[in-house]
């Protein structure tokens, strides 16, 4: 690198590929990794560097056998790893690393780091460094392409960090016990970002959300070809939805294919968290149906021991047991309340789908509606969330009064009856509307306050409902879905 004040040539750039004559000490690998680090901040932040950087940076790549693609921006990891299948396998888990086995002695494989270092400078760069203008539906797909890399890299499934999907529910927020202690980042050693996957999400989510927006949707969506590059994310959906009225035609069947594969792909995720659910306890009044499905092995060889012939070693049954699988099942209500401003879209979207998950439950009467300033009883399409989703209307102002006047005659038997709740609650009326949700507790009813059912666990709650919540003794539910799943199948069960 260029001194400006001297014209001489810095350490970083006369030791990139070899060791400093006037200091053995200083390792080469070092110094390479640092060329690819201060390379990618240079293109972040500071351009005045870049071309120094570049051509340090090229030599780095291409000494250490790495594909000079590497340092193309126009070039998508996918595109590279078709050209490089033996990429595929270093960029999963980049970020998310396993113990070094010589970590115990102080050893590294410092060559070993500098090629993680370019993976990791190259997903980095992808994902972050976004031009400005407008995005067509190519570079869109691109980037979701990218981002998906970044989520592997970091230990996590594509979408996953984005709220695209429900969530794998991996688990990776923290460290864990796979990661690497003293990977905090840093010019010296390759970062371990998935410490910070609470807050990677987020921010991938509002990227990929200024990218719709910059992006000419409806003249995408009347594009069959270019329409079948989109690849369905809560941000694509929200903006599909908040235009949905403006579309038609071509344009809005290609709209509705995109929601309808988002909430089938959402839907599946949600299932398999929900499909474990039992309802009620159970009925031992009614005789267990006498067939080998209900055979309780272990009890009929336990009440048959006094029956063991030790001469024949043979055991003579004299009875079968069988288990009991009715159950005593008093017809639960589930009644689900959704913000539906702009705010609250993600919400929005995962509890429309899964209302509808529980409502093909047995004996679970589910009840949905959807409010702003007006409120709209949804309970009609609860079995179809994309028909609820089309009904809905993002946006507006919040008054949870014009809701709760439609979810408070719906409560006919309090103790049988669950009410969600789910808002930022930063609300209009907010007295009124607190008195009415303490009304329902007293009840006998279930109130569940949810702030946030996000993938990524983003969201705010007024303070001052968190607070009233919490002295309640109903606090809000933030964070990821699963924990509002884990509410209802407690209650269903």
């Amino acid at each position: 690198m260029t001194d400006h004040t001297t014209g001489q040539t810095t350490e970083t750039e006369q030791s990139a590929d070899h060791t400093n004559p006037q200091n053995p000490q200083v390792d080469p690998h070092d110094n390479r990794r640092q060329a690819l680090y201060w390379r990618l901040l240079a293109r972040l932040f500071d351009h005045e560097e870049q071309a120094t950087l570049e051509s340090a940076s090229l030599a780095v790549v291409e000494d250490i056998g790495l594909p000079s693609a590497l340092l193309d921006p126009q070039a998508s990891v996918d595109s590279i790893v078709q050209r490089h299948p033996e990429l595929a396998a270093e960029f999963d888990g980049l970020m998310a690393p396993a113990p070094d086995p010589d970590a115990a002695d102080g050893a590294r494989d410092r060559a070993a780091e500098v090629r993680r270092a370019a993976l990791v400078s190259k997903v980095l760069l992808n994902v972050f460094a976004t031009d400005s203008g407008t995005v067509t539906a190519g570079q869109l797909a691109r980037w979701q392409s990218d981002a998906g890399w970044l989520e592997r890299a970091l230990g996590c499934k594509p979408g996953e960090l984005r709220g695209g999907r429900a969530g794998g529910g991996s688990g990776r927020g923290a460290a864990g016990p796979g990661a690497s202690p003293t990977g905090t980042g840093g010019l010296g050693t390759t970062p371990d970002l998935s410490r910070l996957i609470p807050a990677i999400g987020p921010e991938l989510g509002a990227i990929e959300a200024d990218l719709v927006k910059r992006m000419h949707l409806r003249e995408v969506l009347a594009d069959p070809k270019l329409a079948s590059q989109l690849t369905p994310s809560m941000s694509l959906i929200e903006q599909l939805l908040r235009d949905k009225n403006n579309l038609s035609g071509v344009a809005l069947a290609n709209a509705k294919a995109l929601i309808r594969r988002f909430v089938d792909e959402v839907a599946e995720v949600l299932r398999t968290q929900v499909e474990k659910t039992t309802v009620g306890a159970l009925d031992r009044s009614v005789p267990p149906k006498r067939v080998f499905r209900n055979l309780d092995l272990d009890r009929t060889i336990w009440k048959n021991l006094t029956n063991w012939s030790p001469e024949e070693e043979r055991l003579y049954v004299d009875r079968l047991y069988y288990r009991h699988t009715a159950r005593k099942t008093t017809p639960q209500r589930l009644i689900v309340v959704v913000d539906q401003s702009g705010s609250m879209v993600d919400s929005m979207v995962n509890c429309t789908i899964l209302a509808s998950i529980f409502a093909g439950l047995p004996k679970v009467d589910v009840h949905l509606i959807a409010y702003d300033t007006q409120a709209l009883d949804l309970t009609p399409w609860v079995h179809d969330p994309f028909e609820s989703l089309l009904r809905t209307n993002l946006g507006g102002g919040t008054d949870g009064t014009v809701a709760m006047a439609l979810a408070q005659p719906k409560i006919a038997e309090p103790r049988n009856t669950v009410v969600v709740w789910i808002s930022d609650f930063y609300e209009w009326q907010t007295e009124p509307l607190f008195e009415s949700m303490a009304a329902i507790h007293r009840s006998g009813a279930k109130f569940i306050p949810v702030g946030s059912v996000t993938s990524s666990g983003r969201g705010s709650v007024n303070p001052w409902f968190r607070e009233r919540f919490k002295d309640l003794g109903t606090p809000v539910i933030s964070g990821h879905i699963r924990k509002l799943v884990h509410e209802l199948k407690t209650f269903l069960a």
